[in-house]
C-alpha cells in the first residue's frame, strides 16, 4: 500500500499508527458517540484496510476503515472533517472504499448508520447503498439509551 496523489491536492494513504491521535481527534469532532482511540489501534493491529485523506498541506480531511469478511466488505467507520463536509469528500472516500473492496474481490459492502444521521444516510443513498435491515439498539445514545442502526448494502 502506498500513498496516491490525486489532482495534486489530495493525498490518499494507508493509515498508520502515527495517524491514530489525529484520526481520533477528528472522530470526536464529528460523532456524538465516537470510537475510542483503542478501537482504531485494534483495527490497525487486526490488519483492516484503513486509509486517510489529507490536503496538500497535510491536514486530515477524512478516513475510513474496511474489514473483509469472506465475500463482503464491512465499512466499519468513515468520516469527513466537520469543516469540509459538503465538498464531495464523502463521495470521494466511498469511491475509494468501493475500489478497495473490488481489489479484495468482494461482492458487496455492508455498513450500519444511525437513523438520526440524516446527512450520512443521504450520502449513502445517493451513492447507491440500499437499506437491507435494522439492528435494534445497536448504537449508544444519550442518557444511557440505545439507537437502532440501519443496515445498508452496496453491490459491487
Amino acid at each position: 500500500m502506498s500513498a496516491v496523489r490525486d489532482d495534486d491536492h489530495l493525498l490518499y494513504a494507508p493509515m498508520v499508527v502515527a495517524d491514530i491521535d489525529e484520526v481520533f481527534a477528528l472522530e470526536k469532532q464529528v460523532y456524538p458517540h465516537p470510537w475510542t482511540r483503542g478501537n482504531f489501534a485494534d483495527s490497525l493491529g487486526s490488519g483492516y484496510n484503513a486509509w486517510v485523506l489529507r490536503d496538500r498541506d497535510g491536514a486530515l480531511l477524512g478516513y475510513y476503515l474496511l474489514m473483509a469478511v469472506v465475500d463482503e466488505a464491512h465499512l466499519l467507520n468513515v468520516a469527513v472533517a466537520a469543516g469540509r463536509q459538503g465538498e464531495g469528500l464523502g463521495r470521494y472516500l466511498l469511491d475509494k472504499v468501493a475500489a478497495c473492496a473490488r481489489g479484495l474481490s468482494m461482492d458487496s459492502i455492508l455498513l450500519e448508520v444511525r437513523p438520526s444521521n440524516l446527512r450520512a444516510l443521504a450520502v449513502y443513498e445517493k451513492y447507491g447503498y440500499a437499506e437491507i435491515g435494522r439492528r435494534r439498539g445497536y448504537y449508544p445514545a444519550h442518557d444511557g439509551k440505545r439507537e437502532d442502526a440501519i443496515v445498508m448494502r452496496f453491490v459491487l
